[in-house]
């Protein structure tokens, strides 16, 4: 038997969003159903909504979310009724060519839900990211579900589905950050303040916060970083160059996603340094380098995608550590917010003054 629930929807290209009663039906073989209990907004939501994705209107919007498992389909042993779970859009096969090689956090044949959610009149949804959880529960494959300490708190532990994840492990993971290393950060909101966490976690001796605004480059300070830029006033490059003895930073983490600030990614690292591309771009930039500069200069130039993780390994360790007090994961949580406020919150993105909107249901 489907069930009705109410959900977040974004009808068209720019229109504003709405809340919908939304039709789940019962899940099917590998897949679950889960009571959100909380739900960041992401600018990825937002690139949805802008059409920045595709174009496969009405979308479910909301992915960064956590819950309880309602029920599962036939074969789901992983996850049971009852477990509190992290949802995740990288649910690995295990048969692709990257899964055979003993890299599963590349995995190029993710799994979603292969039914579809509908509105009332029965016009099928598009999940976002194979999630939509800006709604009271959800259909997800269950391999979408990563059971974690129920102990923590759901606002907190639903920014791991996304954002937070993707700057951690843009630090840890693609950029191998090292003790004693110098790593500067472009951009300072959710996901490169996140970046900044996993920097200090992983022993950087110096971390450069780059923004635009003052105010960012002071929440970048209180997560970690040791020196802040502002590279609307001072040139981000040789200020990085500067803090580094003149060489660049061994790896520089480029969270904003725009040719401008990877260009500067690209000169502020040292010699052989590594630059990571977490920041999402829209289809239609382009990038123009020195290809001597780039064979010149050596080193790596790494895309992040989800910060390299693995979520069964990732999710439950870094909310281990932010339950020993080693890092502190409800700072990304600005305010809380019902279903109702997500287009104030995607408004409120551009204010500059949020890290994190979650929607707690």
């Amino acid at each position: 038997m489907s069930q009705q629930v109410q959900g977040v929807i974004a009808p068209g290209k720019n229109e504003p969003v709405r809340v919908e009663t939304i039709v789940i039906p019962d899940p099917g073989p590998g897949e679950a159903v889960v009571t959100i209990q909380a739900c960041g907004v992401c600018h990825t939501d937002l690139h949805y909504k802008q059409g920045g994705i595709n174009d496969e209107f009405p979308f479910l919007l909301g992915h960064e979310a956590s819950g309880v498992v309602e029920s599962v389909g036939e074969g789901v042993t992983d996850v049971a009724p009852g477990d509190f779970v992290i949802l995740n859009w990288r649910a690995v096969c295990g048969q692709c060519r990257a899964c055979l090689r003993g890299r599963p956090w590349y995995c190029f044949d993710t799994h979603n839900a292969k039914q579809k959610m509908t509105l009332l009149d029965g016009t099928e949804l598009s999940p976002a990211l194979g999630i939509g959880a800006f709604a009271e529960k959800t259909l997800v494959a269950a391999g979408q579900c990563t059971k974690v300490d129920p102990e923590v708190s759901p606002a907190v532990a639903g920014l791991l589905g996304c954002g937070v994840m993707a700057g951690i492990g843009a630090a840890l993971n693609t950029g191998q950050v090292g003790r004693g290393d110098s790593v500067a950060v472009i951009g300072c909101g959710g996901v490169g303040d996140a970046a900044i966490v996993g920097a200090r976690l992983a022993g950087a001796a110096r971390i450069i916060a780059v923004d635009v605004d003052d105010r960012k480059l002071e929440t970048a300070k209180s997560m970690g970083a040791t020196h802040t830029v502002n590279s609307r006033s001072t040139d981000p490059v040789e200020a990085i160059r500067s803090l580094t003895g003149g060489n660049g930073a061994d790896v520089v983490i480029e969270a904003v996603g725009r040719p401008e600030t990877y260009q500067q990614a690209f000169y502020a690292r040292d010699l052989a340094g590594t630059v990571v591309l977490v920041g999402v771009p829209t289809p239609e930039m382009r990038l123009e380098l020195p290809l001597l500069d780039v064979f010149g200069r050596g080193g790596s130039l790494k895309s992040s995608w989800y910060g390299d993780c693995l979520p069964s390994r990732d999710f439950p360790m870094l909310i281990d550590l932010h339950q020993q007090g080693r890092i502190d994961l409800g700072a990304f949580v600005t305010e809380t917010i019902g279903l109702g406020d997500v287009e104030k919150a995607f408004a409120r993105m551009h204010e500059g003054d949020v890290l994190r909107s979650v929607v707690v249901l």
